[in-house]
């Protein structure tokens, strides 16, 4: 099994880098063994597409889990598509999060479930102020609302 981190050095004391795409580096770690390789993230500086090509990136390494701080929507469509677990709102050491994910502590089982905030279940898809039903809620210059 090998794990994806987003890291801001290249070992395990370094910290998880806050973002995925525009890391500084991407570290890719046996947590059976801890051994580990350290990766510069090529794509950090790319003015657009930057959580795509890095998700594309991790997918090739043959990583099945991804643990960061946050990840975009089309990186998130992109590891998903790759059969990566993304496990996101993890800060501290690299090592840390290891031994959390070996207690079990980090799942990708979370509300989001591998997708990021803004897909699949998260509070902004299906059910939110601007979809479905909530769209056709017109405000009146009264104050009140009317559904249309």
């Amino acid at each position: 099994m090998k794990i994806a981190f987003s890291s801001t050095g290249t070992d395990l004391d370094a910290e998880i880098d806050p973002r995925f795409g525009r890391c500084a580096y991407f570290l890719i770690v046996n947590p059976d063994d801890m051994t580990f390789e350290a990766i510069e993230n090529e794509s950090m500086s790319l003015g657009g597409g930057a959580g795509i090509q890095s998700g594309q990136f991790i997918a090739s390494t043959g990583a099945t889990v991804v643990i960061t701080g946050n990840v975009g929507p089309n990186a998130s469509r992109t590891l998903n598509a790759a059969g990566v677990d993304v496990i996101v709102g993890v800060s501290g050491s690299i090592r840390e999060a290891i031994d959390r994910y070996k207690k079990g502590e980090l799942s990708p089982n979370g509300p989001w479930h591998g997708h990021g905030p803004w897909h699949g279940h998260g509070p902004w898809h299906g059910y939110g102020p601007w979809h479905g039903y909530a769209s056709r809620i017109w405000p009146k210059s009264d104050g009140s609302s009317r559904i249309s």
